[in-house]
């Protein structure tokens, strides 16, 4: 069974670029964020990159860089930075450049990768973290520098494609970081999701982070729930009870899928504390930042 990470900051954080995908709702931002707060303790410059818009990550790492990166944008910069002024003016008057991406599968992403390569190559940061898209839609991203190198023989976007695919097949510059919660689906799909990215895109894949673990002290069972809350009426008390057999219920559910990921997928794990809050703050950030 491969072990949790002796070194959790080191190895999340091995790769210049760290892209950190997860299926929808398993708190793909919040790793991000904890990586990217870690990584800025420890003195690292840091770059916190976000592809969807969402301006989450601003207000959890106030005094971190973060950089919003959209597929328009991204288009029109390449456009403008090979000498095509005037067409990425045309295109952005007349909202052309927004469906660029459909009629060209793909050059959506490899702008977008390229962006980020180019940020790479600056040299201004130690570490660029990607908050990356979801589970199904990070093997498209990431294999469309390889489907645009085989489709276009020559050319400023060939060789767009040949640069970002040098970034992700090199695993001092890029690795893949997965998300999952200790739960039946998650764990399956980022178990598939691992084996089409090393399989398909032949990408560094990081530590699999679990978030949101429950974790802490052994639970009280019925009886010992049920002493402590004799001086309370019985529908009180049956509640407590109720609750305390769910939680240990929850932790047995956890503790078997995370077995069960370790041995699906070989790899070693990270794994995250859950924060009983409704909404993870600045605070929380740094807390869970101290775990790595």
């Amino acid at each position: 069974m491969p072990p949790e990470s002796e070194f959790p900051l080191q190895s999340l954080t091995a790769a210049r670029v760290v892209v950190v995908a997860g299926k929808g709702g398993v708190g793909k931002t919040t790793v991000t964020a904890v990586i990217a707060r870690a990584a800025s303790d420890a003195g690292r410059r840091v770059l916190v990159v976000e592809l969807d818009g969402k301006p989450a990550l601003a207000e959890l790492l106030p005094d971190v860089e973060v950089l919003a990166i959209s597929a328009p944008d991204a288009l029109d910069e390449y456009l403008r930075d090979h000498g095509f002024a005037r067409i990425a003016k045309r295109l952005n008057r007349t909202g052309v450049i927004d469906v660029v991406g459909t009629a060209a599968p793909g050059i959506d992403d490899i702008v977008v990768l390229g962006k980020i390569k180019q940020l790479e190559r600056s040299g201004d940061y130690d570490l660029i973290v990607v908050d990356g898209p979801a589970a199904g839609h990070a093997i498209t991203f990431l294999t469309a520098a390889a489907g645009l190198a085989d489709a276009v023989s020559s050319g400023p976007v060939r060789a767009q494609a040949d640069d970002v695919l040098e970034l992700l097949h090199d695993a001092e510059r890029c690795q893949v970081v997965l998300v999952t919660l200790p739960e039946t689906t998650p764990v399956n799909e980022v178990v598939e999701t691992a084996f089409a990215l090393e399989d398909e895109v032949g990408v560094q894949l990081g530590p699999v982070v679990v978030n949101a673990v429950d974790v802490g002290d052994a639970l009280p069972d019925d009886d010992a729930v049920r002493a402590a809350t004799a001086d309370l009426d019985p529908a009180t008390a049956q509640d407590l009870v109720d609750a305390a057999a769910f939680r240990r219920s929850r932790r047995e559910m956890e503790a078997g899928e995370i077995a069960r990921l370790a041995t699906e997928l070989p790899i070693p794990k990270v794994t995250l504390p859950a924060r009983l809050v409704a909404g993870l703050t600045a605070a929380d950030i740094s807390e869970l930042a101290g775990v790595l």
